[in-house]
């Protein structure tokens, strides 16, 4: 079902719009000079094969491992699959699974409200300046602020009795390492065994990689708060944001999300690219996962008729 998007996302004005859309792509546009800089001297096409393939295996790790599955039951998938989306999360290095649960849940508890750990919104005063604090503390500045490991018992107890999720939680350091080592054996069996592949690959497939994963989830937590599109009645200020779909692998319709937390869909519509979705409905067609939770058709008009009227 395709939805109208209308409502603006903020009462930001176009200055700061831009100001944030800026932020957003000036570091990949860097980053894409940087390439072609260093082409044929730090970066080659296997650099770039292991920083695609790992960015996605990891970016697959927390959008459907730790989020959709682990955050909000969206769907159940057997044991070998969910062991390694629990471990391709943790590569992603944004902290143990069980702690990431929690801090999202808490997020969903309160959401630009008191006690949401990262709103951009809340807390942080009026005009420009107020609005750039809030977005910094949003996108990473909470992580620093925000103390998560007292609510695991009373957000997560499901998560922590499960005796896969609380093993993949507890040996989360190995899983962060091993997001570095394996890129570091890749590179070096890919260009037959020369330590200069392996600290490339090391370079792109590891630290390169884990920078743009974290932006990218981070930028969903700050910009889709701030910067998009509301075509439901919500009680937050939460956002779809086009530009973000693809290499947030389909998190960026963040305000759908908010507004159907449970389903294992973000985008509702055909325009709307939910590769993680996409990929979820695969398996499901395989049988790998089951008890795949969606919005009907009537629950979306429902959420739609609620829209005040112009």
């Amino acid at each position: 079902m395709q939805m109208t998007e209308q409502l603006p996302a903020s009462t930001a004005g176009w200055g700061q719009k831009t100001m944030m859309l800026a932020v957003t792509l000036i570091p990949f546009v860097g980053f894409v000079a940087a390439v072609a800089l260093l082409w044929n001297t730090a970066v080659t096409w296997i650099d770039l094969v292991l920083l695609a393939v790992l960015y996605v295996l990891c970016g697959f790790g927390i959008t459907i491992g730790f989020h959709r599955m682990l955050t909000h039951s969206a769907f159940e998938a057997v044991r070998p699959l969910k062991a390694a989306l629990l471990i391709f999360g943790s590569m992603a290095i944004q902290g143990p699974a069980i702690t990431w649960a929690v801090d999202h849940r808490t997020h969903h508890a309160h959401s630009d409200k008191e006690g949401d750990p990262h709103s951009p919104h809340h807390g942080f005063g009026g005009g420009l300046g107020g609005q750039l604090r809030g977005l910094v503390h949003a996108h990473m500045g909470w992580m620093f602020v925000h103390k998560s490991a007292m609510e695991r018992a009373r957000m997560a107890r499901d998560l922590v009795d499960d005796p896969l999720v609380r093993f993949v939680d507890r040996t989360f350091v190995v899983w962060a390492v091993a997001g570095f080592m394996l890129p570091f054996a890749l590179g070096y069996v890919l260009t037959g065994g020369t330590w200069r592949g392996a600290f490339t690959g090391l370079l792109w497939g590891g630290l390169v990689r884990l920078f743009l994963n974290h932006h990218v989830t981070w930028s969903v937590n700050s910009i889709c708060h701030f910067f998009g599109h509301r075509p439901f009645a919500a009680y937050d200020q939460s956002t779809n944001n086009w530009v973000l779909a693809l290499p947030s692998l389909g998190e960026s319709w963040h305000h759908n999300h908010h507004v159907f937390p449970t389903s294992a869909f973000h985008g509702l519509g055909w325009r709307q690219l939910d590769v993680s979705g996409m990929v979820i409905a695969s398996w499901e067609k395989l049988g790998w996962v089951r008890k795949v939770r969606r919005p009907t058709a009537e629950q979306i008009s429902r959420k739609l008729s609620r829209l005040p009227r112009p």
